[in-house]
């Protein structure tokens, strides 16, 4: 059986399937055993945050602050791991 990394909310977790694959997003909210909203304050913003299966995201092993946080402050937040990411591509 896999190692499953527990995720709860204000989790950073990257998508590793579908149309938004390679992107970082925060878990909003914990639906059932299986799905999670997440939100990045750019293309998903937090007042509609998109419906994922837990097996196509990644925990980063980081977790914020979602209670008061704005869009434009989790969209700063996620820059980092975004560039981050790009540069060890290289």
């Amino acid at each position: 059986m896999e190692d499953i990394v527990k995720i709860v909310e204000g989790t950073v977790v990257k998508a590793v399937a579908g149309r938004d694959n390679g992107r970082f997003f925060a878990v909003t909210k914990i639906c059932g055993d299986q799905y999670v909203l997440i939100s990045d304050g750019k293309t998903r913003k937090l007042d509609r945050p998109k419906k994922k299966n837990i097996k196509h995201l990644k925990a980063t092993g980081t977790v914020i602050k979602i209670t008061e946080i704005t869009d434009k402050k989790l969209k700063m937040t996620l820059r980092n791991f975004n560039s981050s990411d790009d540069e060890s591509e290289v």
